[in-house]
């Protein structure tokens, strides 16, 4: 007669992860996480084995960015865990949920110099919001529901279990269960808050809104493009915030963030309100569009401002994001058109549209990205790398919907783009889902696009290729007017893609882009399209907005 296994702490640990709805965990199975590894595979958890436990990481920040729900990595200890710092600290500063799980030497060596021995939880606390090592097998389940109520918790973010190995392997009692999981009740506004920011947007004669990623998290997209419309003022969105606002509202005013002052900021610094709504400071600094401190800020997010001497608030409408939009909308009205809005998106759409015919090779940026907009559908998913190109995307890549374009740009991660396009065509298998990366951000995870194949996970990595780190490179040609040490050499990228069993293209010319790019999302495994582009357009943008600031100055 087969002997019944004694439940123990990996078996709890595992069980409260179902509890918590989680489906994946991304990871790589280590000696001190073997009772874990057991338990996940007897769950209807999937574990995607990765190649490396940073794109782990990547892939769960993602899933947490996309769903709401924390997504969840796994590593052992030691050189395992220290691999999985720099996406947990991306997930934490870009506010998407995260729970990490580690293993750790058995609490009889901890007093010890040990092999692969490290305190974790003082290494992961200063990149998560709460990071705990299980010493006593029943306190498992307080310890993961807390790591999942603080991860999705505003500001979601990453927290961090520490599970010693011979901690997971001691046995629990039939007491010892996973506890309930619940949603908190929404919080609202004030009333006195929200009347005073209605006082504040009816008197202004030049508002304008500026967008954040607290807006998506919140699900008020809609809500705010009825408040912008209906006041007739005009969006400023963040990175992080595309698609708040569809692109083509007659209010939408596109994209800040950039290096660079843009459209964006002189539309900032000229008004006599910044009605920020879900604006997070990691996303754009306020010393970029309020240096001197002067214009008035109407604060509208789920938490309270932060202190910042560029933004001091004259009222906080503080709680449900899409509720306090609404209580004002009813208390507020507003007539006239703002003009000169209107007249800086005329000069936009003219300057975005002057690329669509633009046949020179290798490409210019703005013409991959107008041609990539026309072959994406509103819902399709686009993951961007960090590099020269997020740049490009945040100025030319324009969204209908949130959660369509997604951008680090709290930490500002390089090597984000393929694990995390894994992560997002798990969420949306029926979407197109387009990973964006330089050829240094690339070379930084690609290891997972093999993930990817075995795991039957097929999306398309569009490679922006000039052999060089473009962001730096653009960096230094504006500040010294040279470059150093920022230009190496590449792989044959289709033969790479071969070799992983995957499908690779090369673009010879601007026309091909486009049908190559309907042929990869018709294959069934994932594919590399290399792309030679022109990055002397990197340049010569930054010498066409100091033209334009001053043109601008001279209207207003």
């Amino acid at each position: 007669m087969e002997m019944k296994k004694e439940r123990n702490a990996a078996d709890l640990l595992v069980e409260c992860l179902e509890e918590e709805g989680v489906e994946y965990v991304f990871g790589i199975p280590g000696e001190e996480n073997l009772a874990v590894m057991n338990a996940i595979d007897a769950s209807p958890i999937r574990f995607i084995t990765t190649r490396h436990e940073q794109g782990a990481a990547f892939m769960a920040d993602v899933y947490g960015r996309l769903t709401g729900k924390a997504g969840v990595c796994l590593a052992t200890l030691g050189p395992g865990a220290t691999n999985l710092v720099t996406g947990v600290a991306d997930a934490d500063s870009d506010g998407a949920p995260l729970v990490a799980i580690t293993g750790q030497v058995g609490t009889e060596r901890m007093h010890i110099t040990g092999h692969q021995f490290l305190d974790l939880t003082k290494m992961f606390e200063p990149i998560t919001k709460r990071t705990k090592m299980v010493v006593r097998p029943d306190t498992v389940n307080e310890i993961v529901r807390l790591a999942f109520k603080y991860a999705e918790s505003e500001k979601p973010g990453a927290t961090h279990i520490d599970l010693p190995v011979n901690i997971a392997k001691m046995p629990v009692t039939e007491n010892d269960v996973p506890m309930h999981k619940k949603v908190p009740a929404k919080e609202f506004a004030e009333l006195d808050t929200v009347e005073d920011a209605a006082g504040l947007i009816f008197q202004a004669k030049n508002p304008v809104i500026l967008a954040g990623c607290g807006v998506v998290r919140g699900r008020a997209s809609k809500e705010l493009t009825e408040f912008a419309t209906r006041l007739k003022i005009p969006v400023v969105h963040t990175m992080m915030a595309k698609g708040v606002i569809p692109f083509d509202n007659e209010y939408s005013m596109w994209t800040i963030g950039i290096p660079q002052r843009d459209y964006q900021n002189k539309l900032l610094e000229n008004s006599d309100l910044v009605i920020a709504v879900g604006y997070d400071l990691v996303e754009f600094a306020p010393s970029k569009w309020n240096g001197q401190g002067r214009i008035p800020i109407v604060h509208i997010d789920m938490r309270a401002a932060h202190i910042n001497k560029h933004y001091e608030p004259k009222v906080e409408v503080v709680g449900d994001i899409a509720d306090s939009l609404m209580q004002i909308l009813r208390r507020t009205s507003r007539t006239g058109e703002p003009e000169m809005a209107r007249r800086i998106k005329k000069q936009m759409m003219e300057e975005h549209m002057a690329y669509a015919s633009d046949d020179s090779f290798p490409m210019k940026p703005q013409r991959i990205l107008y041609d990539v907009r026309k072959v994406l559908g509103r819902e399709d998913i686009l993951i961007s790398d960090v590099g020269a190109h997020k740049m490009w995307i945040a100025r030319h890549y324009h969204c209908y919907e949130p959660n369509t374009c997604i951008i680090s740009n709290g930490f500002a991660t390089m090597g984000i783009a393929v694990p995390g396009a894994i992560g997002a065509k798990l969420v949306y298998p029926d979407r197109r889902v387009l990973a964006i990366s330089g050829d240094g951000g690339f070379m930084m995870n690609c290891q997972e696009l093999e993930t990817a194949r075995r795991e039957g996970i097929p999306f398309v990595t569009l490679i922006f290729e000039d052999s060089s780190y473009g962001l730096i490179k653009w960096k230094q040609m504006d500040q010294y007017g040279k470059s150093c040490c920022v230009d190496f050499t590449n792989p044959d990228f289709v033969k790479f893609a071969e070799s992983m069993g995957c499908i690779g293209y090369r673009i010879e010319k601007a026309a091909d882009l486009i049908p190559t790019l309907e042929k990869a999302f018709e294959q069934t495994v994932p594919v590399i399209i290399d792309c030679p582009v022109d990055y002397s357009e990197n340049t010569k943008l930054t010498a066409h907005l100091k033209e334009l600031m001053a043109q601008l100055s001279q209207q207003m």
